[in-house]
């Protein structure tokens, strides 16, 4: 498990990457943009998302987990479906729907 900041994530990407969250329309091309997003984002969790590797697909994944400021555990956020170009990350795609993580065999809540 790991945590993650959004530069740590903008310096793998692509310099064309994109990140999209189906079903929503929302998408983000290029690594300003990808940035903008991830900074905003995290600036509204207040936090960083904990992660924990895991496979959707054939494809690298990870489940992100999001600390809970009234309790010790981190609540399960998202998925991240990785599609990497070489060692770089051409696409996330982000499922911001809870539910998948016990699919994968994983926790709904983590110890704090």
């Amino acid at each position: 498990m790991v945590g993650v900041r959004p530069d740590g994530v903008v310096a793998l990407l692509t310099d064309d990457a994109w990140v999209t969250m189906p079903p929503e329309p929302y998408e983000y091309q290029g690594k300003p943009a990808i940035a903008r997003f991830l900074e905003d984002r995290h600036a509204r969790r207040g936090a960083n998302l904990r992660l924990v590797p895991t496979r959707a697909n054939g494809q690298p994944a990870f489940a992100c987990y999001l600390p809970d400021a009234q309790a010790a555990i981190a609540r399960a956020y998202a998925l991240f479906v990785l599609t990497l170009e070489g060692d770089r990350i051409s696409a996330i795609t982000w499922f911001a729907d809870r539910s998948l993580v016990p699919r994968f065999g994983l926790p709904r809540t983590l110890p704090g």
